[in-house]
């Protein structure tokens, strides 16, 4: 028995934003029925050739998957008459575009009232930017976050794709609250997200102190304040060091270079003096760590109690004896794609994060037969659709 379990949710989602929020949902127990286009279905499916990428099977474990033509009258029919059973509706089409097709909130509330409807868009429902087209790199822009990790000597975009997963992470919390909120008033709701108001929420600490104090962080602020470092051993592997603000650990650092002049440096006696002199510290640290392997690194900082990591390359997390423990990482079969490695959910209730449960991210249309049947279409009405291309 999983969090959602009996919970039925819809999905309209291509590429991340709305494949993300209802895989969060899919984690937590809900039956999650991804209905794509016929012909191509997610385009996030074809993204490295094929219809099972894998940027496609990483926003789509634990799904179904249905193939419906909403552009025909036959298949908003069918549509309008799944909606009724449905829980959640979630999408990120460009705003308006549902009103278009005759399947807006205002209409589909008149189908279920009791529907929790989320609507996923770039810039919001309104104002002056409505109607353009977004993706991540858009939403880290204009949120700010773009400008912290792109250096000004050779300006390009580096680093994840923070806004389409966020934007997700977001959608999936609002949900849930929609949920209950549906449980205490008997009634649905719209639940409205956008990718800029995510990604700010995500560096709101960055945006307030800049707001307040009119330091405009750089590339290398985050670094400095949390006085953290990526330094390079003797190997030519680095290790990853975050001191906070702690004292305790800038002293366990010490120790375990064997430099103790460095805590007696003026410059570096206090956080905010290693804070203000970041760039020499880290010249301090770099030229001692040079002179060790990282495995001679790495025990001398287990050893005094410093917060510190191997910079693994993704290749090499999977191998980590803490990573392989907590059981995160599992390896799912399918029928005819074979075997996809995957991520359970990163939340345990009661020891479990419903690892066991995680199937394997549907081919295009896989469940619709099944899918359909469970609404009580026959055997031949399945096949008329078929052949009017409604599926």
């Amino acid at each position: 028995m999983q969090p959602l379990t009996g919970t039925r949710v819809l999905e309209l989602g291509s590429f991340v934003t709305a494949p993300q929020a209802s895989m969060m949902l899919a984690d937590l127990g809900a039956e999650v029925i991804k209905i794509e286009r016929p012909r191509g279905g997610d385009p996030f499916r074809a993204f490295k050739g094929g219809l099972y990428s894998p940027h496609f099977r990483s926003h789509n474990r634990t799904k179904k998957s249905m193939t419906l033509d909403l552009n025909k009258p036959q298949g908003k029919a069918l549509f309008e008459r799944m909606l009724p059973e449905a829980d959640v509706l979630v999408e990120n089409y460009r705003a308006g575009f549902m009103d278009e097709i005759g399947l807006g909130y205002e209409r589909l509330k008149t189908l279920n009232p009791r529907l929790v409807y989320c609507a996923i868009t770039g810039f919001g429902p309104d104002g002056p930017y409505r109607d353009r087209p977004s993706y991540d790199t858009v939403g880290q822009a204009l949120s700010g976050l773009l400008s912290m990790h792109v250096p000004a000597d050779n300006p390009r975009v580096t680093g994840l794709a923070y806004s389409d997963s966020v934007t997700g992470q977001y959608a999936a919390y609002g949900i849930l609250g929609g949920l209950l909120q549906r449980e205490r008033t008997g009634k649905g709701v719209l639940v409205e997200v956008n990718m800029i108001a995510a990604t700010m929420s995500f560096l709101e600490t960055f945006l307030i102190d800049c707001w307040l104090t009119g330091d405009v962080p750089t590339p290398y602020r985050k670094s400095e304040v949390n006085t953290s470092f990526a330094l390079p051993c003797a190997d030519g592997k680095l290790v990853a060091i975050h001191l906070s603000s702690p004292e305790k650990f800038w002293d366990g650092l010490v120790a375990a270079t064997g430099h103790p002049e460095l805590g007696t440096d003026p410059r570096f006696a206090e956080r905010m003096g290693r804070v203000a002199n970041y760039e020499a510290l880290r010249g301090e640290l770099n030229a001692i760590f040079k002179q060790r392997p990282r495995s001679y690194w790495l025990a001398k900082l287990e050893e005094h109690d410093v917060p510190f990591a191997p910079v693994y390359d993704l290749g090499e997390v999977q191998h980590d004896p803490q990573v392989r423990h907590i059981g995160h990482i599992r390896d799912v079969a399918h029928p005819t794609e074979g075997t996809t490695r995957l991520l359970s959910r990163p939340v345990w209730y009661d020891g479990n994060n419903g690892g066991e449960g995680v199937t394997a991210p549907p081919t295009l249309g896989e469940h619709t037969d099944q899918v359909l049947t469970s609404f009580g279409y026959s055997a031949k009405a399945i096949a008329q659709l078929r052949s009017e291309k409604v599926i």
